[in-house]
């Protein structure tokens, strides 16, 4: 199979991290550009990656047959939709967009162009994170708690001003209520209370009539980020943890299936649909002002 010819929208310190080594490593894909408004940086990270920068965004178009995308949400929103309209595939980082109306306009672009998108939720393409959630489809839950901290806003090079403006919940929040919805059920209705910025409270609802619990900050003096899911019921606990997670073996898996996803031209269930999901349950989970 010819690799994917795979633009790069982005050279910020998670696009160095994991996308452009992710991609240019192959050999499902190639790493074919290099854009960001910063001319400078999009060289440099070109050229560790054996790759090209371009001017514009309209260039990486030119050079690509799917974008990645390593921006702030809002600008992710409008990128990804003259991208979807230029008939390209997308892999999309989480959250989608900053709001339900931007994240919609996604995906009906992506719908309307009939084009392959796929989320990046890194801990889904862990295989122990797979193992987790195949124990939890036929474990009879109670309740749940779970819980996603680490001390990025603190400072350091997650600290960027989008994060720090709209706290966890944007952030950290569409990763566990994934996992939440995943080994749990869907969720009918949920609360948050207290302060994104700092730490955040959700309780959730499920359709199966399970209540989970959802704790979130970013500003935890932790030596290393915590992502914890406990289920329990009659036959016990069941406990996942990504502490123990080399993140290093997500990457293989997630190129891997973005370009079969593509080439086969059939949307993994990890798409800009199942963005839209969990942007919309973001909405209700804010906390009244």
């Amino acid at each position: 199979m010819k690799p994917l010819a795979v633009g790069l929208a982005g050279a910020g310190p998670w696009a160095g991290a994991m996308h452009a080594p992710t991609l240019a490593k192959g050999p499902e894909t190639t790493l074919a550009a290099v854009w960001t408004r910063r001319r400078e940086a999009a060289e440099t990270l070109a050229k560790a990656h054996g790759s090209v920068p371009v001017a514009s965004f309209d260039e990486l178009l030119d050079h690509c047959e799917a974008v990645a995308f390593a921006v702030p949400p809002s600008v992710q929103a409008v990128l990804a939709v003259r991208a979807a309209n230029r008939g390209k595939a997308l892999l999309l980082e989480k959250p989608v967009a900053l709001t339900v109306p931007d994240a919609r306009r996604v995906a009906e672009a992506v719908g309307e162009a009939g084009v392959v998108s796929q989320l990046v939720l890194t801990k889904r393409y862990h295989p122990r994170t797979r193992d987790f959630l195949e124990r939890a489809a036929t474990f009879t839950a109670t309740g749940a708690r779970s819980c996603y901290l680490h001390g990025a806003f603190l400072g350091g090079e997650q600290a960027t001003s989008w994060r720090l403006e709209h706290g966890a919940l944007l952030d950290l929040g569409p990763h566990l209520l994934d996992l939440l919805e995943a080994a749990v059920g869907p969720i009918a209705s949920l609360r948050g209370t207290g302060d994104p910025r700092h730490w955040l409270e959700l309780t959730c609802e499920h359709e199966n009539g399970v209540v989970s619990q959802a704790s979130l900050s970013g500003s935890i003096g932790l030596r290393r980020a915590s992502t914890v899911v406990d289920l329990f019921g009659p036959d016990g606990q069941l406990h996942y943890d990504t502490a123990e997670l080399d993140h290093a073996e997500c990457w293989p898996v997630l190129r891997r299936e973005f370009a079969a996803a593509v080439r086969s031209g059939r949307p993994p269930a990890l798409d800009v649909w199942h963005g839209l999901r969990l942007q919309e349950l973001l909405d209700r989970a804010q906390p009244p002002r």
